[in-house]
């Protein structure tokens, strides 16, 4: 067998896995696919070198964690504005926009659709690539970033980390003991991420939708947990609060009936919302990609990420169609 034919067959399996990791790794889509070709390239260079000490998966491992290392060191993390300063006090403040943050972006759940087979591996894959746990890894330093996700996302034994990163079991366990404790502060609290039946998931969501295409000011405050948050990266202000994301609500978004238009999707393990803008001419164009964080008690978190170039990731196109389709939701 050619060794290109061997090499394919050995690792191209491992690519939609290797996309998650260095999506975690990193919190970009664009990145990630970026730094798996770099994880490729290198490992074809180095293939004829390979003995088999380890699983080619553990290999594919170890190469992409160091790529995504250099370039994480390299570039910095990504926030998302809540990340950046304080919340937004006046929701009727102009909008402050910031193209220089290398920011957070969204996962599409459609990379990985062929790859979801087993019920449990499904699970375990959500909840590691949720949009709040990749947002709180930005707040690791890379190293502690990579020893949390090889330790608790993928189960490996300290020592294998540690021949990874190149250091000792103990600094493993120490960077993982630190890691954990700075997660936990700035991750939201267990149960306030508690789901409802999905039954009941999905008529929220209905009515969320409902609600931001017909302008309803009322609807959607009804949907709104208290504590709510509104972040709409790169706009670097955020709102917090059911009565400020209200207002802002009403100045940017609620405007008129019709003026958005939603379509479901998938993002990060968790539903989302392809939205379209209405345009002089009347049609409807890419706008943004939102996710609300669903919970027992009402909608917790709102991040819409304000990027039509993030479209054809979720195989969306440019403009809206009214055709009805099957609701992607998660069950």
């Amino acid at each position: 067998m050619p060794v290109s034919e061997d090499f394919t067959g050995l690792t191209s399996r491992f690519r939609g896995e290797l996309l998650a990791h260095c999506y975690r790794l990193s919190g970009s889509v664009d990145e990630a696919e970026d730094l798996v070709q770099e994880t490729y390239l290198r490992a074809w260079r180095s293939f004829a070198g390979f003995e088999g000490r380890s699983s080619v998966r553990t290999w594919l491992y170890r190469i992409a964690t160091n790529v995504c290392l250099t370039a994480i060191e390299r570039r910095g993390r990504r926030p998302l504005p809540s990340g950046l300063g304080a919340a937004t006090e006046d929701p009727a403040a102009a909008l402050v926009a910031s193209t220089d943050v290398p920011w957070l972006q969204p996962f599409p759940d459609a990379l990985l659709a062929a790859e979801q087979q087993d019920p449990a591996a499904v699970a375990v894959w959500r909840a590691s690539i949720r949009l709040a746990l990749v947002a709180a890894l930005q707040y690791l330093s890379p190293q502690q970033r990579a020893v949390l996700i090889l330790r608790d996302v993928m189960g490996w034994p300290a020592a294998e980390v540690a021949d990874v990163l190149g250091t000792g079991t103990t600094a493993v366990n120490s960077g993982l003991r630190r890691a954990r404790a700075q997660l936990a502060r700035a991750m939201p609290a267990e149960d306030d991420l508690t789901e409802p039946a999905e039954p009941d998931r999905r008529a929220l969501l209905d009515r969320f939708a409902a609600a931001l295409e017909n302008a309803d000011a009322d609807a959607l405050s009804k949907l709104l947990r208290e504590d709510v948050t509104l972040e709409m990266p790169p706009l670097l202000s955020w709102y917090a609060g059911r009565p400020a994301v209200r207002r802002c609500a009403e100045r940017h978004l609620l405007t008129e009936p019709g003026r958005l238009r939603l379509t479901p999707a998938t993002a990060n393990g968790q539903p989302a919302f392809a939205v379209y803008q209405r345009q002089p001419g009347g049609s409807h164009h890419a706008h943004a990609v939102l996710l609300p964080a669903v919970t027992t008690t009402g909608v917790a978190r709102i991040v819409s990420f304000l990027d039509a170039g993030l479209f054809p990731l979720f195989g969306l196109p440019h403009e809206y169609s009214a055709a009805p389709s099957a609701r992607p939701w998660l069950p």
